[in-house]
């Protein structure tokens, strides 16, 4: 993380207790700009994204919003007796990314906002698109999860030996002030019998904004058919699919997926001017939608 881009901490109420959220912003000087928030995936956090959110807000010419999800970098843990429930990740596009977009005083149509997630944040980052369709520019996704696969729950189990039988918890505890809480609360969800039937799929109906989907051809946490079932469903879903790439795309492939994503932007209408119907919208209810 660059020293020029440091983090904060802001307080707020969710899930019962109050919590501080890490955050830092991107090009925040450049208050005209778009705004474009980054979504860490089941182990990440905002240091973890390390240079990727400057390197891509300075080509695209966008503000950025980076944040850790509580429970990991330097946000508030997980309480070691609280247990996250299948519908985690709709509880953070539904209440925790709105909740903080409101105390950083953000209003995500006035400021023209997409959303950028990865993994386990690509799939909050689609589920926030469906459930507020008239907040979003555009959606872009990194190896989002839609339904639940082997392939991915083998690779998490073998994650779950490698952390208790290697050194994983010191290099993760140089990201999370807590590692225990960060592995454990993903690890424990994604392995829990509950979470098998887990999908979200046909809750995406009801995206309107654009969506680029990347997917890379050797990640071992996810197959094509996560990306190719949300064009299933969203027609205006551009599905890319990126041979000799893993499940991090973004560091696996950087330079070209920095251009991916300037050339899908490019073609949408995130910079032009807000409709005048929906200035000043900043209501995040929604209809229709309802949580697992």
């Amino acid at each position: 993380m660059s020293a020029s881009t440091p983090t904060d901490r802001v307080a707020l109420h969710w899930d019962g207790q109050r919590v501080h959220i890490e955050y830092q912003w991107q090009r925040s000087a450049d208050t005209g700009a778009p705004l474009l928030v980054f979504l860490h995936e089941g182990l990440g956090s905002v240091a973890m994204w390390r240079d990727f959110p400057a390197t891509l807000c300075a080509t695209l010419g966008c503000r950025g919003l980076v944040y850790s999800r509580p429970g990991y970098g330097r946000s508030t843990p997980r309480p070691p007796d609280v247990h996250w429930g299948p519908d985690f990740m709709h509880r953070q596009a539904a209440e925790l990314l709105p909740a903080l977009l409101q105390a950083l005083g953000v209003d995500p149509v006035r400021e023209r906002m997409s959303l950028l997630g990865h993994s386990d944040g690509g799939s909050i980052a689609l589920l926030f698109a469906a459930m507020f369709p008239a907040q979003l520019r555009a959606c872009i996704v990194l190896a989002p999860h839609i339904v639940v696969e082997e392939l991915s729950l083998h690779s998490i189990a073998q994650t779950r030996q490698a952390y208790l039988h290697t050194d994983l918890r010191q290099k993760l505890a140089r990201y999370h002030d807590d590692p225990d809480s960060a592995f454990w609360g993903w690890n424990d969800i994604w392995l829990h019998p509950d979470f098998r039937t887990w999908r979200i799929d046909q809750a995406l109906a009801s995206i309107r904004c654009p969506v680029l989907a990347i997917q890379g051809l050797g990640d071992s946490y996810g197959t094509l058919e996560q990306v190719r079932g949300i064009a299933r469903v969203v027609p205006q879903c551009q599905v890319v699919e990126l041979p000799d790439c893993g499940h991090a795309a973004h560091k696996d492939q950087s330079q070209r997926v920095t251009t991916l994503i300037r050339d899908f932007l490019q073609r949408q209408t995130w910079t032009n001017r807000i409709p005048p119907h929906l200035v000043g919208l900043q209501d995040f209810r929604h209809t229709g939608f309802q949580l697992p």
